[in-house]
């Protein structure tokens, strides 16, 4: 990889204040019967990382997918940006999502497309200023910064689950987001591969000055990425604070994730 291997989390300050870029309050969501998010607060703060652990189940994924607008939420507010996402016109929901980046858990390539297709189709869309000297050039980017740089004509059925992902990252950043969204950014990968896309998730902050909540269920993908933990557990925020003092808790939900 081409961008500097970066600090382990224990080297983070706490965000306690600075620039909030997600304010999200009294968020609460149910399918029928099933109460998935009661009463939820939690901020993102500009820079760093949030991390949200819980068991399956306990509304990670819901959450982000709230922020984001593929899930309408039952009540509560999300503000990005300090604007109130129900309460923005079509035109400022349109700029809030262009700043906000999403990595699904499948990684969501398009498999009829080379990797260089994949990544120039979000840039077309959004960047219509750009000629196609600067996207390719941006494309060439990104694929350096992932470290992939060869992959630019291959197809996503030619790579491995871990390559697939990265060319996922590379596909999120390459619109210059100021937030990113992870959902499960390391399920079903292996160790060191894991391992590979948690570093690179710490890469991708400190270039590109992202804000960002990662879901997880990994403890190594948090010991790696967290500035912040909120662990979530049947939908209300259980703790949250710093790794240390997770690591450090005598909790025993916390103690069954950290022993």
């Amino acid at each position: 990889m081409n961008i500097k291997e970066t600090e382990t989390s224990d080297h983070f300050v706490s965000h306690d204040k600075g620039e909030l870029v997600i304010e999200i309050k009294n968020l609460s969501k149910s399918f029928g019967t099933q109460e998935v998010l009661k009463d939820i607060s939690l901020n993102l703060y500009k820079g760093e990382n949030l991390v949200v652990l819980g068991k399956s189940g306990t509304g990670k994924s819901v959450l982000i997918k709230c922020i984001v607008g593929l899930l309408t939420y039952d009540s509560g507010t999300i503000s990005l940006f300090g604007k109130d996402v129900e309460n923005s016109t079509r035109q400022e929901l349109a700029l809030l999502r262009q700043k906000t980046g999403f990595l699904f858990q499948s990684g969501a390539l398009y498999d009829s497309m080379t990797v260089r297709q994949n990544l120039e189709f979000p840039l077309r869309r959004i960047k219509k200023e750009l000629s196609d000297t600067d996207i390719d050039n941006k494309v060439q980017e990104v694929l350096e910064n992932v470290g992939l740089a060869e992959t630019i004509d291959k197809m996503p059925s030619q790579l491995s689950g871990g390559m697939r992902k990265r060319i996922s990252l590379a596909r999120t950043i390459i619109v210059d987001p100021e937030i990113i969204l992870y959902d499960e950014p390391t399920t079903g990968l292996d160790p060191v591969t894991s391992e590979e896309i948690s570093i690179l998730i710490m890469e991708v902050q400190k270039k590109y000055k992202t804000s960002s909540i990662i879901i997880t269920h990994d403890l190594n993908c948090a010991r790696h990425t967290a500035n912040r933990i909120a662990m979530l557990n049947e939908g209300i925020v259980h703790k949250e604070s710093t790794l240390k003092e997770f690591e450090n808790s005598n909790d025993e939900l916390i103690k069954s994730f950290f022993h």
